[in-house]
C-alpha cells in the first residue's frame, strides 16, 4: 500500500487527510481520541487530495451535503457495518446510537456501536457527529464535542430528528 497525508485549514482548524492508493482512508482533528500513529500516515504531499479538499470545502460553505470522493477503511467488519449505517443518515439529521443498535438488530448494542463511532477514520465524510445521545444530547466525539456542534449547526441539525 502507498501512504500519503496532507493538511488543509478549515473553518475550525486544521484537518490532516490520508489516503491510501488515492482512497481517502483518514480525516483527522488535532488532538483526534483515535488518531492513529502519525508514522503510518505515509509520505507528505500536496498532490492526489484535490478532489477531497474541494468537497471539503464545500461541505462548510453549505454547498455540500454528502460526499463522493473515493474512499477506503480499514475495520473489522461490525465498525464497517456501523460506519454504513452511518453513512446513511441524511444531512441536516441525527440519529442515536440506540437506533443503530436496533438496526443492526439488537438494542443492546449501542455501547458497541458508540466504540465503533469513535473509531470512524472518515470524519465528517461519514458523518459520525451525526450520532447523538437518546435525549438528544451531543455526547462524544473523536474530534471533541465544539466540533460536532459547529458540524451539527452548520447542518441546521442541532435539534434531533431521526431518520
Amino acid at each position: 500500500m502507498s501512504a500519503a497525508h496532507t493538511n488543509i485549514d478549515t473553518p475550525f482548524g486544521e484537518l490532516t487527510l490520508v489516503a491510501e492508493n488515492g482512497n481517502l482512508s483518514g480525516v483527522y482533528f488535532p488532538g483526534h481520541w483515535t488518531r492513529p500513529d502519525p508514522m503510518t500516515f505515509g509520505v507528505r504531499s500536496e498532490h492526489g487530495f484535490e478532489d477531497a479538499e474541494q468537497q471539503l470545502a464545500e461541505y462548510f460553505a453549505g454547498d455540500r451535503t454528502t460526499f463522493t470522493v473515493p474512499t477506503c477503511v480499514v475495520g473489522d467488519a461490525f465498525q464497517r457495518r456501523v460506519w454504513e449505517l452511518i453513512d446513511r443518515v441524511p444531512y441536516g439529521r441525527t440519529t442515536t446510537y440506540a437506533e443503530i443498535a436496533r438496526e443492526l438488530g439488537n438494542p443492546t448494542l449501542a455501547r458497541r456501536v458508540g466504540g465503533a463511532v469513535a473509531h470512524n477514520p472518515l470524519s465528517i465524510v461519514v458523518p459520525c457527529h451525526r450520532v447523538v445521545g437518546t435525549d438528544g444530547k451531543l455526547t462524544g466525539y473523536a474530534g471533541g464535542l465544539d466540533r460536532k456542534r459547529f458540524l451539527l449547526d452548520l447542518e441546521g441539525a442541532l435539534t434531533p430528528t431521526l431518520f
